[in-house]
């Protein structure tokens, strides 16, 4: 019960630094430094926040095996492939494409380096991903909320 406590509290965590770089500080930088570096301020925002994502996703990941591990061993009927393990392994998925994919072919556009697609194009698609990464954290958040009952 600790643990799932536990899982729950890191994923609420989680989200909550997302949406607070992702809806608050990013958009905060632009609203007082010039373009060029709220950008780069923005773009040291999302990497650490990358980061900071690749370690909850670790630790919450080892968190869900060992949780279904024991519910199993107890002898109740579990799937080693749970919707919270999904949740999990779609954000770490996401994030890593978007630090080391995508990033990369952003820096690139605004280099003028050719690129398969614009500037625009990547950092839209970029910014989608990230709130559906938010909201698979969110999702992972409320489940583990909700199991606590």
């Amino acid at each position: 019960m600790k643990l799932l406590r536990f899982q729950a509290w890191l994923a609420a965590v989680w989200v909550g630094v997302m949406v607070g770089v992702g809806g608050v500080a990013a958009p905060s930088v632009f609203m007082v430094l010039e373009r060029e570096l709220a950008g780069k301020a923005a773009g040291r925002m999302f990497t650490l926040e990358a980061k900071l994502t690749l370690g909850l996703a670790i630790v919450s990941f080892m968190i869900e095996r060992r949780r279904v591990r024991d519910l199993a061993e107890s002898g109740q009927a579990t799937t080693v492939m749970t919707g919270n393990l999904l949740l999990i392994l779609g954000a770490l998925f996401l994030a890593i494409f978007g630090e080391f994919v995508l990033h990369p072919m952003i820096e690139a556009a605004k280099a003028g380096q050719p690129v398969a697609l614009s500037f625009g194009a990547l950092h839209g698609m970029s910014s989608a991903l990230y709130w559906v990464r938010a909201v698979m954290v969110g999702c992972l958040a409320w489940r583990l909320a909700a199991n606590r009952a």
